[in-house]
């Protein structure tokens, strides 16, 4: 086959739904919706956490710091893949692939850490409540925000410096966007040293923070079950159910798509896994954070009042 590497400076061929025409057109129209949900909902969710002084505190901090994610996420695969849909252009050169790819494994990465943070919030705002605005202090935001986003980077870097060491056949890939797992399927090499370090690193922004966040919420359940009022229980699930079931949504679908040997990783269904993490679950988030949540539904009436009274 055709080793295929940067000095090329060729195209791959992003084969995406190709192989069902007659879906096309009906995905296009539905993630066309979905994705313009995915940009209200999540913009709408920053605009509030930054106009509503009752919504300054560290979870809508972390909230919208994780909207801006979903909304970046979205962004770097969705708008391709309109294009790949209609069969405009379903080439993408080296660089632009390496790009993506960078910006992908980034962005999913810092939301992994992320999500670790929100947890701890979450720990602190339930089994140390008297405590919470000395532990969740601004600075400690701010500064686990920054660790959150540089540890994102650093580990994409780490991963696709890996990648591109790696010689490539062939230019055909069976994905809407350049992702990890197909890319390795194009290894033209015996490249199990590199592909075992790249998994130990999606294996440290995987797995080490869902288990992290799994001690949190032993914690979080054990503490809930200490409270006596019917009323108390309800509000600590209400505060911590809807980040538990986004937790669930990312790391369900990032485990099967990057802790699986490479060998049993199937490209057909990791495209409608991929439709899952890239769409569905960024459109999710912001109704799963405010479909019961009285503060942020307060805050969308108290700017809407506002812009009214304005008015």
């Amino acid at each position: 086959m055709e080793s295929f590497n940067i000095s090329l400076g060729g195209v791959f061929i992003l084969v995406g739904f190709s192989d069902w025409p007659q879906l096309e057109i009906i995905f296009f129209i539905y993630i066309l919706i979905f994705y313009s949900f995915t940009l209200f909902g999540n913009t709408a969710i920053i605009a509030l956490s930054r106009k509503d002084p009752q919504l300054h505190t560290p979870m809508y901090f972390f909230l919208s710091h994780l909207s801006f994610l979903d909304l970046c996420y979205t962004t770097s695969t969705v708008p391709q893949l309109l294009i790949n849909l209609r069969g405009l252009d379903r080439t993408i050169s080296y660089r632009g692939c390496v790009a993506q790819l960078f910006i992908v494994l980034a962005l999913g990465s810092t939301e992994s850490v992320l999500l670790v943070v929100m947890a701890f919030d979450r720990y602190a705002a339930v089994c140390r409540p008297l405590h919470y605005t000395t532990i969740m202090h601004p600075l400690l935001c701010q500064a686990l925000a920054v660790v959150s986003w540089m540890g994102g980077l650093m580990n994409s870097l780490i991963q696709t410096s890996l990648m591109m060491t790696m010689p490539l056949c062939g230019r055909r890939l069976n994905h809407f966007f350049c992702e990890m797992p197909v890319f390795l399927k194009l290894a033209c090499e015996d490249t199990e040293g590199t592909e075992a370090k790249m998994f130990v690193a999606r294996v440290v922004i995987v797995a080490i923070p869902a288990v992290l966040i799994l001690g949190s919420y032993t914690q979080i359940a054990r503490a809930v079950l200490k409270v006596k009022s019917t009323a108390g229980r309800r509000k600590a699930i209400g505060t911590c159910g809807s980040h538990l079931l986004v937790v669930s949504l990312f790391y369900g679908s990032a485990t099967y798509t990057y802790l699986q040997p490479k060998d049993s990783y199937s490209e057909s269904n990791g495209k409608f896994v991929a439709l899952f993490y890239t769409i569905i679950t960024p459109m999710l988030n912001p109704l799963i954070y405010t479909l019961r949540n009285k503060d942020v539904k307060g805050a969308l009436w108290r700017v809407l009042g506002r812009g009214t009274a304005t008015g």
